[in-house]
């Protein structure tokens, strides 16, 4: 393969079926979240029900987990992250942060992505001197062409795949203020690899595989997929590689 499919080998069998699993959450009614922003199950207050005593007590199943990277939904991870010359920025989860044009597109690029049809990407990317950027090694002239190469199969459904799962991830907003502001998924863009914790690396382990972990560790930093998107809700780019 070439370009940055030649880095990292796309190994990515192992992660088909996590994307299902993104796919049954981002394709649900209202705001998609990670999956590290789950609770726990509903319907247990903790407590044991009182039980006769000449009954043995029910069994009392399994704990409930606690919550993992993001606290649960409407939180955000309460790590700063190196990002533009030392200013911090967070990971989010909440989607209710986001602006409303921005949900709007990146609930587009979702069910793109879930609809395993490259050409629902093609109106998003746009065409001509406003098209958004596609920087992710060898281009093929044909945005849509460059991204399907880069899969192991013909028709690019390991790409689509690994989209709906980095926008399942949380998100940082970069460059407030200026020309380049953008919502940036995931936030691992803007995070120093070498200092997650294991349940974050439980959440870059359903982008890349182990091996393309070791390489990004190696390499001094996250150099998969980032999807942009602009406050005005268009969509600024989709990079790979350095």
């Amino acid at each position: 393969m070439k370009g940055q499919q030649e880095r990292f080998s796309f190994r990515r069998k192992s992660l088909i079926a996590p994307a299902l699993l993104a796919l049954i959450s981002l394709t649900a009614t209202g705001p998609a979240h990670a999956l590290s922003a789950l609770q726990g199950m509903p319907g247990s207050n903790g407590q044991a029900d009182e039980q006769p005593k000449d009954q043995a007590p029910a069994n009392p199943g399994l704990p409930l987990p606690d919550p993992l990277i993001g606290g649960g939904s409407g939180s955000e991870t309460p790590t700063a992250l190196p990002l533009n010359g030392g200013k911090p920025a967070d990971a989010i989860y909440d989607e209710s942060k986001l602006p409303e044009p921005v949900r709007h597109t990146r609930q587009l690029l979702v069910e793109a992505a879930a609809s395993g049809d490259f050409e629902r990407l093609r109106p998003l990317i746009g065409q001509g001197s406003g098209a958004a950027e596609i920087s992710v090694g060898e281009t093929a002239g044909d945005p849509i062409n460059t991204l399907k190469e880069l899969a192991g199969d013909d028709e690019g459904i390991e790409v689509l795949s690994s989209f709906l799962n980095i926008l399942a991830t949380g998100y940082v907003h970069v460059d407030t203020g200026t020309a380049k502001e953008a919502y940036v998924w995931p936030y691992f863009a803007a995070r120093p690899l070498n200092g997650l914790t294991a349940p974050e690396k439980v959440e870059l382990l359903r982008i890349v595989t182990a091996g393309d972990y070791q390489d990004m560790l190696d390499f001094g930093t996250y150099s998969f997929f980032r999807i942009g998107i602009a406050p005005d809700g268009k969509l600024k780019f989709i990079r790979s590689g350095e």
